[in-house]
């Protein structure tokens, strides 16, 4: 029998890929909108707000989905209120089972009140201190740079600066079609010649190319999504999974996918998260075709209305459960980029 929805979130689970922004309270989206007078939510009922965020990331294209966090980012331009989200994400990490995370976020998009990049990096971490305590879990940070911005470069910066206060690596996010990784070259060789981590978003709203530049030009440790990689997959008439040269490159590599199966519906990234090439791609191919998966997201309860999106979190909890919990972990421990090596924040 399939292990359950509470045996999955009593596995313990390291999550690698989180966007703040996406994962917020309704109550607290509310509770913020009405403290700072912002008055484009179509309530002040905290369930019919929830359902209208989740309306709109289910939306079939990158942009559009990206449109909905307008409404979350709004409610996040002062300390205060960076400091309650970033604790009420820690809180609902670990009531999730997850004992360790690494949530991103842009620190550019969160200085529309007059708060210095310093300031916001300093309150999530703030929070994120605050959120943990006590609670069996260890949060850190990634800064993310929008690549339909300029501002990448002072990002990484930004990013080194606070390395042994939390934040653990560099990323770029936003649009991806017409805006490739490589624009923002001078930062990726910065964070490198830093010795310090580099994760990208490639392969969600654009294909190969993107993940090809993210790996070959920019020095990506981990593909943010990578979901794309499915176009470089075949499966035979007899049912073989056949890779091409990026393909197995990622996978001979051992690179981390940092997948979303439900993301990557909402986004039109991939019409359906279960079909043959995308199981190579989850990490459950009929043939061996094994890639390394690390889901996105911190709310399990929202996988639970699609059976196939609970397919790799299930496998996951399988192992555990069968015993493999030691293998689980240090597997999933083996991709942080918080290391024995490095300080603690």
């Amino acid at each position: 029998m399939p292990p359950s929805l509470d045996e999955i979130r009593a596995a313990p689970k390291v999550l690698l890929h989180d966007h703040l922004d996406g994962g917020l309270r309704a109550a607290t989206v509310v509770d913020l909108a009405r403290s700072i007078g912002y008055d484009r939510l179509p309530s002040d009922d905290v369930d019919e707000v929830a359902v209208w965020l989740q309306r709109g990331a289910n939306r079939g294209h990158l942009n559009l989905y990206l449109d909905a966090f307008q409404h979350t980012l709004a409610v996040m331009q002062t300390r205060d209120a960076l400091i309650r989200v970033a604790a009420e994400c820690a809180e609902d990490l670990a009531a999730d089972g997850v004992v360790y995370a690494e949530v991103r976020f842009a620190p550019e998009l969160h200085v529309a009140s007059g708060l210095s990049l310093n300031e916001v990096v300093e309150a999530v971490l703030e929070g994120f201190r605050m959120g943990s305590q006590g609670r069996g879990i260890t949060v850190y940070a990634l800064l993310t740079a929008m690549r339909t911005a300029a501002r990448s470069l002072e990002i990484a910066e930004l990013a080194v600066r606070y390395r042994d206060r939390g934040v653990v690596g560099f990323d770029i996010a936003g649009a991806e079609a017409g805006w490739p990784p490589s624009r923002h070259l001078d930062a990726f060789q910065y964070v490198a010649r830093e010795n310090f981590h580099i994760t990208i978003h490639a392969g969600e709203g654009f294909g190969l190319p993107s993940i090809w530049e993210a790996l070959q030009w920019c020095g990506a440790e981990r593909l943010g999504h990578g979901v794309r990689i499915v176009d470089d997959i075949r499966v035979t008439p007899e049912g073989a999974v056949e890779l091409g040269r990026l393909a197995s490159y990622i996978r001979d590599r051992r690179i981390p996918l940092e997948m979303a199966p439900t993301s990557n519906v909402q986004t039109g990234a991939h019409r359906q998260p279960a079909d043959e090439r995308g199981d190579a791609v989850l990490g459950v191919p009929p043939s061996g075709a094994g890639f390394r998966l690390w889901l996105v997201g911190h709310r399990v309860a929202d996988d639970q209305r699609d059976e196939e999106r609970l397919r790799p979190l299930r496998r996951a909890a399988a192992d555990h459960q069968h015993g493999d919990q030691a293998g689980v972990r240090h597997r999933a421990r083996g991709q942080r980029f918080r290391g024995a090596g490095q300080r603690a924040g």
